[in-house]
């Protein structure tokens, strides 16, 4: 029905950026609020940053004026530009989507995740 595909992981060492994207697809018709979790070894999954349709941001107090969440609605993808990384934002990175699909069914779906590890 619907897939959400991360990318644009990797290994940063510390102070440097990446840029996550994560691309839905399938049957459909509207998405919604979208975001980005992460977990970290031992620890529980915990919210980095979401986004309205309309563009309207809410972040981590961890990760303010460092990491920015974007979209694109006509490509149904989200971005996370992450700046001044540090060691502690070593985790998997998820996205997750709020999506109406062609039969009008509205679900939450998750990305199978991106390793992001930040050292030196």
């Amino acid at each position: 029905q619907v897939q959400l595909v991360e990318s644009g992981g990797g290994l940063v060492q510390p102070g440097g950026s990446l840029r996550l994207s994560c691309v839905a697809s399938g049957s459909i018709f509207r998405v919604y609020n979208m975001g980005w979790y992460r977990q970290a070894p031992g620890n529980e999954r915990e919210l980095v940053a979401t986004i309205t349709r309309s563009g309207n941001t809410n972040y981590a107090d961890s990760v303010k004026g460092r990491l920015t969440i974007s979209r694109d609605n006509a490509k149904n993808t989200i971005y996370l530009q992450m700046n001044s990384l540090k060691p502690e934002d070593t985790a998997v990175y998820y996205c997750k989507g709020t999506i109406t699909i062609m039969t009008l069914v509205t679900s939450d779906y998750w990305g199978q995740g991106t390793q992001v590890t930040v050292s030196s």
